[in-house]
């Protein structure tokens, strides 16, 4: 669809406007984010999105609307593969509750940048060379099918970890927590905090991510209007989905073959662009069943395993309140 510079202008303005509210008015003391703040923030995220979907329908029209709803479900459902990153990463440093969110908040911040310069790119990569959206598809194909043969793993080895050991290498650290300050004052010396380590493995992390989330996403439009607030949407709504999600994330065993699936049926998708165009409708309605049948098939798998006494399995939820 044709964009005014208005709607990237007023767009941007109301999403700098949420983020200093966020934390300046409701997040601006630290603490311990709850099920029900995170399953109220969920909620209010989602609602926003969808009526911002409305406005694409009566103002715009019904096939942007489709387009909008496809790629925001498509971007919501990958992020639950993040969360389960993030989980492990939060887990592993023992991140005190209470400062979770300003990680969060933080990476999601940076996250937005990247994503923007990222969707700026493909959109210009595609509009030059068509060729890119077999590469881009291709890249889905593999992409998903490597997820549906992967080992569940639920370890977190900073140790190993390339981004731990260039950090540890190049930036002074403490292991020390400071309060919710990614720097601090050591001996005369101004380090970084665990807390900025795993800011920057938050980053990467979602950096990971977009390699393949952003691909998926030109699979169902190409508008990058369309791209981006569908992307934005999706990742404003992350930290509440964390908190909401986290400490349940060992319910979803088969979510992955469902984000599998969806990542393989963008793929197919953009591969056949120029053979057959499979239209939006068809697209929304597949992906909806795929993730939405995997997360009742685990749920159910889930329920049936209490039920014979073998437990809900191991949690990858948020640290402890504490070091």
């Amino acid at each position: 669809m044709a964009t005014s510079i208005w709607f990237w202008i007023g767009f941007n303005a109301f999403v700098l406007l949420m983020l200093a509210l966020d934390l300046g008015v409701f997040h601006r003391k630290a603490h311990e984010v709850k099920l029900r703040e995170a399953a109220t923030w969920s909620a209010i995220w989602v609602a926003v999105a969808l009526l911002f979907n409305a406005g694409i329908y009566f103002l715009v029209g019904r096939q942007p609307a489709l387009e909008f709803l496809t790629g925001y479900l498509v971007e919501k459902s990958l992020a639950v593969d993040n969360i389960f990153v993030i989980a492990m990463i939060f887990s592993y440093f023992a991140v005190p509750s209470i400062y979770q969110h300003r990680v969060l908040f933080w990476g999601i911040l940076g996250a937005l940048v990247m994503r923007g310069a990222f969707i700026a790119m493909g959109a210009y990569a595609l509009e030059r060379w068509h060729w890119i959206i077999y590469v881009f598809g291709g890249l889905l194909l593999v992409t998903g099918i490597k997820m549906a043969l992967k080992k569940d793993d639920d370890h977190f080895d900073g140790e190993r970890n390339p981004v731990v050991r260039f950090a540890r290498r190049f930036i002074p650290l403490t292991s020390r927590y400071d309060g919710q300050k990614f720097w601090t004052v050591e001996n005369g010396k101004r380090v970084a905090t665990p807390l900025f380590l795993v800011l920057l493995l938050v980053e990467v992390s979602d950096l990971v991510f977009a390699i393949d989330s952003i691909p998926a996403i030109f699979a169902i439009t190409k508008d990058p209007f369309l791209v981006y607030t569908s992307n934005v949407f999706a990742i404003l709504g992350l930290r509440s989905m964390y908190f909401l999600l986290a400490g349940v994330m060992h319910k979803f065993t088969y979510l992955k073959y469902g984000l599998s699936g969806v990542l393989v049926f963008v793929g197919a998708k953009m591969m056949l662009i120029d053979l057959y165009k499979i239209p939006t409708a068809v697209s929304l309605g597949v992906i909806a069943t795929l993730i939405g049948g995997s997360i009742a098939v685990s749920f159910w798998a889930s329920s049936r395993a209490e039920r014979e006494g073998k437990g809900p399995g191991k949690s990858a939820g948020p640290a402890p309140a504490g070091t």
